[in-house]
């Protein structure tokens, strides 16, 4: 009888601990499942998400592929003039019947203007200007074609390892390519550097030309336009062989967002909803 009770006993309890193992189990893929976050879905060919403060990879679709960057090659523009010449960008550019002949979207300078370099710079990344693209690499390093050279030397510099720029402005050239992934990684490294986020995060910009009076100009990127929450930056690019193009940047909380949007006819909805999800991955409100 005793022997009985005991056998009772034993497999009552081994019940009890069967049923809050499996309990505990459950419980701890409810909460998994909870915690889980689904990244957007994107139209995009290639895009990357990238946490810029540890240059980890949140998100990726065809990251490697080759790509016509457009206009976010006045990226690569700015961060190669930054890193050759410093603060040095007070002194008058000048500017070529060549640099004026580009075809749109443009600053609108003219042959004799008297403009600083670093103003020109910042019209270019207001205005997406071509010719100003231009001012700038032959008042970097003399020529396009030298100063493709410096661009994709700097973009190594920067981490990229599949790009190859041969102009100023991104438009369409054979052997002028990037990928999402390169572009994240340039962009990373320039928010790490002042001079880098004052130059791709203004609204407006009032063109100082020293001989006529100043334009003011709008930025042709509607992400910082329409005021996302910590927006601030970076650059837009539209060719027809690139298609719709973004790379979009966020700082909340002192954490830096950047999501890059290659081809993707949805880019201004998609920047919001993949940077809301990289914010979120990181707890960051």
């Amino acid at each position: 009888m005793i022997s009985l009770s005991t056998n009772l006993f034993t497999m009552w309890k081994r019940i009890i601990l069967m049923i809050a193992f499996i309990g505990a189990t459950l419980l701890g893929s409810s909460i998994s499942y909870a915690a889980y976050i689904a990244p957007p879905s994107t139209v995009g060919e290639a895009v990357v998400l990238i946490d810029a403060d540890t240059k980890e990879i949140l998100f990726a679709k065809n990251p490697d592929k080759w790509m016509h960057p457009a206009s976010t090659t006045k990226m690569v523009t700015l961060l190669t003039a930054l890193e050759l010449k410093g603060t040095q960008l007070d002194e008058l550019a000048t500017i070529s019947s060549y640099a004026t002949s580009m075809e749109e979207s443009n600053l609108g300078v003219r042959v004799g203007d008297q403009i600083t370099l670093e103003a020109v710079i910042e019209g270019m990344m207001v205005a997406s200007g071509n010719d100003a693209a231009v001012v700038v690499a032959e008042n970097v390093s003399g020529s396009v074609e030298k100063f493709g050279k410096d661009m994709t030397r700097i973009a190594a510099k920067a981490g990229a390892k599949n790009s190859v720029f041969l102009n100023p402005h991104g438009l369409t050239q054979m052997g002028h390519h990037s990928t999402a992934r390169d572009l994240a990684m340039i962009a990373a490294y320039g928010m790490k550097y002042q001079m880098f986020r004052d130059k791709v995060a203004n609204d407006y910009y009032k063109v100082p030309y020293q001989n006529r009076a100043p334009v003011t100009i709008r930025t042709t990127n509607h992400f910082i336009r329409n005021k996302y929450p910590g927006a601030n930056g970076l650059k837009t690019g539209f060719t027809n062989a690139a298609g719709e193009c973004l790379i979009a940047s966020a700082t909340r909380n002192s954490h830096t967002m950047i999501v890059v949007m290659l081809n993707d006819d949805n880019r201004w909805e998609e920047a919001v909803q993949f940077l809301d999800y990289g914010f979120k991955l990181r707890g960051v409100i």
